[in-house]
């Protein structure tokens, strides 16, 4: 497994590099496949955000889906833990989800885990162009690996229809599936 390691805004010690590399490893055990691990640590200099100043990214890509979790803390190391915590607990659900896949015939979008909508204020303006190769997978995958992104919704090339569909959290905790006619 290539760990990288890196800082947006402040120096990282050599100390907390080889802390944040060891724990990483210790947590992508559950995965064998020998892949790339980004960790990226943030500060924010606002004094608002004290409780909140070190941020940590963790995004590595584990049986072909993109794991990512990030967490906040007052300092480097509470936020490295806070995410390696979050990330081994992704692979391992990661994990028994394939496993169950493959033992489950059917399984219905409907029973992945929900999460509780949360309400914020956008602008409709465009910030962020995003560019990806989509492969065609099936909506059930597209689920998986919008839970895995932590993302409210993903757009995907569908296996089976061959059209451009989208799998998104709905208020009562379900995934719902969007197609066209």
């Amino acid at each position: 497994m290539t760990v990288r390691i890196h800082g947006r805004n402040m120096q990282l010690q050599d100390q907390i590099k080889k802390i944040a590399e060891d724990q990483v490893r210790h947590a992508g055990r559950i995965f064998d496949d020998g892949g790339s691990v980004d960790v990226e640590f943030t500060e924010h200099q606002n004094p608002r955000l004290a409780d909140e100043r070190f941020r940590v990214e963790i995004t590595s890509k584990a049986a072909g889906n993109i794991v990512r979790v990030e967490a906040q803390a007052p300092d480097p190391r509470a936020a490295l833990d806070l995410a390696t915590d979050k990330y081994e607990r992704k692979l391992r659900r990661l994990k028994e989800r394939l496993i169950q896949r493959n033992r489950v015939p059917n399984k219905g979008l409907n029973q992945v885990d929900g999460r509780p909508d949360e309400e914020e204020d956008r602008d409709a303006g465009i910030v962020r162009t995003k560019r990806f190769a989509m492969k065609p997978m099936t909506a059930e995958e597209a689920a998986l690996q919008m839970e895995m992104l932590g993302h409210e919704f993903f757009f995907f090339l569908d296996s089976e229809s061959n059209q451009h569909c989208v799998v998104y959290h709905r208020r009562d905790g379900n995934v719902g599936l969007i197609e066209p006619e």
